[in-house]
């Protein structure tokens, strides 16, 4: 991926780097990222010298058709860990795990603590479960990570990507060894996350939403519906009118 698709992107994309010395040469570390874009997971990796491991939902691994082939054979070709997401409970303790196993090989596990992607561009609340309890369990170091202008890039929906620099803002590394042994302290986990992505809005200048953005994404996907119900009916009224105003036409018309 990086010499291949990696070194085709910063050609292509020329994106700027801040905060590179903050990436450790070797040993264990969590980068938790904000997620504007379905290329957050390839811009990343491609400017750094090591290997990210990301966790992907399990549909691009089991898509049928040659499209879902190939789509499994690249998520896998770039080390990328499927989880299975149809259960909200069994989802969340795999991808515990997988974090968990990657960090005891020693490297660098990306996590996206939003859980899903921002649906306007905003920073939304971190999910105390995945980033949190693999950073108490393992004792990793937390890497705040800003992506900048990705959504731009590459909106939900669209498949080609508009040529334009993305930006890439990683922090000092962020210390929880105070919490040893409290990862299943609820409040100890919501502490955790909610300072982690404290400091992705200080680097990426985000608005900060306090709500998750799964919760964003039904509240305008349900306005969405209700303002197309609502054209619906303001047609359907026109309709109602004109036809009324063509009737009292008809009745004018054929008046003595």
């Amino acid at each position: 991926m990086k010499f291949s698709i990696g070194g085709s992107l910063k050609l292509a994309f020329r994106p700027w780097v801040e905060g590179l010395e903050n990436i450790p040469a070797e040993g264990a570390a969590i980068l938790a990222s904000n997620h504007l874009s379905f290329s957050d997971s390839f811009f990343l990796p491609a400017v750094l010298d090591r290997k990210v491991t990301f966790i992907a939902k399990a549909e691009y691994f089991t898509t049928p058709g040659l499209k879902g082939r190939m789509t499994a054979a690249f998520f896998k070709g770039v080390g990328q860990l499927p989880v299975d997401r149809s259960g909200a409970r069994g989802a969340g303790e795999a991808a515990i795990k997988s974090g968990i196993d990657v960090i005891e090989r020693g490297e660098l596990f990306g996590i996206y603590p939003e859980g899903t992607r921002s649906p306007d561009g905003r920073l939304y609340r971190g999910k105390p479960g995945g980033l949190a309890r693999v950073a108490l369990a393992t004792g990793a170091p937390v890497i705040p990570v800003a992506m900048i202008d990705t959504e731009k890039i590459q909106p939900p929906g669209k498949v080609v990507p508009k040529l334009m620099r993305p930006g890439i803002r990683i922090g000092r590394p962020l210390d929880f060894s105070r919490y040893n042994g409290m990862e299943h302290d609820r409040f100890v986990l919501r502490a955790v996350t909610d300072e982690v992505m404290y400091e992705i809005m200080k680097l990426s200048g985000q608005e900060y939403v306090d709500i998750y953005a799964t919760a964003a994404k039904r509240q305008i996907a349900e306005a969405a519906k209700a303002e197309k119900e609502a054209g619906k009916e303001a047609e359907k009224a026109e309709k109602s009118e004109k036809a009324a105003l063509a009737q009292a036409r008809g009745q004018a018309d054929g008046t003595p």
